[in-house]
């Protein structure tokens, strides 16, 4: 008997596989499309910018109803036609300062470096949008703009292309400011004194809604963790430190002899500055739980790091 009941569960293990993190921005579609945005094609909390409905297409992608939320298309048609998957923060933001992205840009990321494919691949980052706002976008900062008109019809962002900066709906100003602080602080990127200003005002103006918190709960369900800026386990405030935990996740840290004789550069991600184990007085000194480790100091550069001034 007990036996039979030990097969019966292991069946249904085998019949249902345990969700992974993605490895690749293509799986990350493909996921949210079945387990996150499956029901939301027909609401208004499904397309980030215009809240537009949609049929799904393909694997991941969708046709939009233009239609049901008063579009109407700038420039590109067949853009605006159908669902893209958008970068809150853009790949631009999380790639321009690696070595990798000096070399070959996005492409070049993607194929050779292992933490832009987690950055790329990010779940909680990653929002069904109209292809031709996707587009207008483009890697552009958020702000206010009460002096540009909505060019897209009913459809209320606000795009000022001379500015180079966005503004959306109202709806959903509070989900892209805590996006924010979750990807600066979980990949330890910089944000500008500005730009924190700004979402930091509209994470208090906007709090977390039902649907921002579901989103977070089935995302979680496949990454393994949440966004600690939606459930209010962190906040953000001006100097914030970031606690690179998916920097960590990627390149753990390694034991202390593999440290000695092998790592030459290590980073502090509180200061931003990199230490050389020779001829750097304070490479042993950086707190552990702030240390990263590169493989020469123009990845160290590449990364926004900058060489400790009592390096000899």
């Amino acid at each position: 008997m007990i036996f039979r009941l030990f097969i019966v569960l292991l069946s249904v293990l085998v019949a249902q596989p345990a969700l992974a993190q993605p490895t690749s921005f293509r799986q990350a579609k493909l996921e949210l499309r079945k387990q996150v945005y499956h029901d939301q094609n027909q609401s208004t909390d499904g397309s980030l910018y215009c809240g537009c409905n949609w049929q799904w297409v393909g694997a991941s992608g969708g046709r939009v109803d233009l239609a049901s939320c008063g579009y109407v298309v700038r420039k590109q048609q067949t853009r605006a036609e159908r669902i893209e998957w958008e970068h809150v923060v853009p790949a631009w933001v999380m790639g321009h300062q690696r070595q990798c992205w000096q070399k070959g840009g996005r492409r070049e990321c993607a194929a050779s470096d292992p933490l832009f494919r987690v950055m790329e691949a990010d779940m909680h980052n990653l929002a069904p949008a109209i292809g031709e706002v996707n587009a207008d976008r483009s890697n552009y900062s958020f702000g206010v703009l009460p002096g540009t008109q909505p060019q897209h019809g009913k459809c209320e962002v606000r795009v000022a292309f001379d500015q180079r900066a966005v503004e959306p709906r109202d709806a959903v100003k509070g989900q892209i400011a805590r996006t924010y602080f979750y990807i600066h602080d979980r990949y330890n990127l910089r944000m500008s004194r500005q730009q924190q200003q700004l979402l930091m005002a509209w994470d208090r103006q906007f709090p977390v809604s039902q649907w921002e918190r579901e989103r977070d709960r089935r995302i979680a369900a496949i990454m393994g963790h949440h966004n600690p800026f939606v459930t209010g386990e962190r906040s953000w405030a001006l100097g914030h430190r970031n606690l690179a935990e998916g920097v960590r996740a990627v390149d753990p840290l390694p034991d202390t002899v593999s440290v000695t004789q092998q790592v030459k550069v290590l980073g502090n991600t509180r200061s931003n500055v990199y230490h050389l184990s020779e001829g750097c007085p304070s490479y042993n000194r950086v707190s552990e739980a702030n240390r990263i480790y590169f493989q020469s100091s123009q990845e160290a550069e590449a990364a926004g790091y900058r060489k400790a001034g009592n390096c000899i």
